[in-house]
């Protein structure tokens, strides 16, 4: 819900969270990102047939709008969104060029977390880098060339820097991750340390989830559930998207499939970002929104509008839980459940937020 005073907001459009989907030639990647955009993007049997990446845009599934659209009424309702990028596959030698590493690494700078795809089946008709599936050696190539790129990165930062004696904190927060990343792959830094580095957008701080593709009837090996990996039947979940909306349900009933895998996949992709959900009404439109835990109803204004943030009063908020227990805005009103709260107050998951604002301009 949005109050302004009198003038009307100008469009803008805020950014929209980017998740890249990675992993080695042949993995099922392209599969992945049909299933979860209901794309046709082409699916190769051989590496390096892709260039330039897929990309979609997914609606978030969340069964809250359907109740709120009911008990508020409203005319239109607007999902949270994610945008997919399928990023061509990486190969050993990928951070030196192989393979054209470097425009795919490039790639992965731009998004702000990384699904792994790792390859748990096997069909002698679609091509690997090796004859023996092992999903942690498959892992560890992809991983190693991330750290290799940004230890090239730090080293080129290091040598312009070395000489500058107001560089001295950033220069010795460089020569710590460049060690850990020599020793262990992916450095562990602190808050502090990780927003210092933000700037860098180096590859193996990127939060991964790591998803492992599953043929007909397999199961997640037992030497990926230390990455905390979900399996996904990617060849069947991309099929059954094709499907009509009722045919995929009677088959996710015939087949007792519960929370199909993209939808894991995507609350999965929340919990690794630290994300909540939040919501806004304005002349009927229901909106669902995405927020980092921790934020407050300031910070959740400027995620629709900067200069809602910047003009900021006051929000009137209550959870979508206690609207549920009343049945009607008008009940929760008169309950008293509507609370006001400054710019401090934090945006809880399930929120439903109105913002009051006046313009600075």
């Amino acid at each position: 819900m949005l109050k302004r005073c009198g003038v009307k907001l100008p469009n803008e459009v805020r950014l929209i969270l980017q998740i890249g989907i990675v992993g080695l030639p042949n993995v099922g990647k392209t599969t992945l990102f049909n299933a979860l955009t209901r794309g046709h993007a082409k699916v190769e049997r051989y590496p390096f047939t892709t260039i330039e990446p897929n990309i979609g845009v997914v609606k978030v599934p969340d069964e809250r709008l359907g109740r709120l659209k009911e008990l508020i009424e409203a005319c239109e309702v607007t999902p949270a969104t994610i945008k997919f990028l399928d990023i061509a596959g990486l190969v050993k030698g990928a951070s030196k060029g192989e393979g054209l590493g470097n425009q795919f690494l490039a790639k992965i700078k731009e998004v702000e977390a990384i699904v792994h795809v790792v390859r748990c089946f096997s069909d002698p008709n679609i091509a690997h880098i090796a004859p023996d599936l092992n999903p942690i050696r498959d892992i560890e190539i992809v991983n190693l060339e991330l750290a290799l790129a940004d230890l090239e990165l730090i080293e080129k930062r290091r040598e312009k820097i070395e000489k500058d004696p107001k560089a001295k904190e950033e220069l010795k927060l460089l020569e710590k991750v460049q060690e850990r990343l020599k020793q262990e792959g992916v450095p562990e830094l602190n808050e502090k340390e990780r927003e210092a580095l933000k700037g860098y957008h180096l590859l193996s701080l990127k939060p991964t989830l790591y998803v492992a593709n599953l043929g007909e009837g397999g199961e997640i090996p037992e030497e990926l559930k230390k990455y905390r990996a979900i399996g996904i039947y990617t060849k069947l979940e991309s099929e059954m998207q094709e499907l009509p909306e009722e045919e995929r349900a009677q088959f996710r009933a015939e087949l007792e499939i519960g929370e199909i895998g993209l939808e894991r996949l995507i609350r999965e992709s929340y919990r690794l970002l630290g994300l909540v959900t939040f919501f806004t009404l304005e002349r009927k439109k229901l909106r669902a929104w995405t927020l980092e835990d921790g934020r407050n109803v300031r910070e959740a204004a400027g995620k629709i509008h900067s200069d809602m943030e910047k003009g900021f009063i006051k929000a009137e908020v209550i959870n979508y839980s206690e609207l549920v227990s009343v049945g009607s805005l008008l009940k929760a009103r008169e309950k008293g459940l509507l609370r006001i709260e400054g710019r401090d107050c934090k945006v809880r998951e399930g929120d439903i937020i109105t913002i009051k604002f006046h313009l600075t301009r």
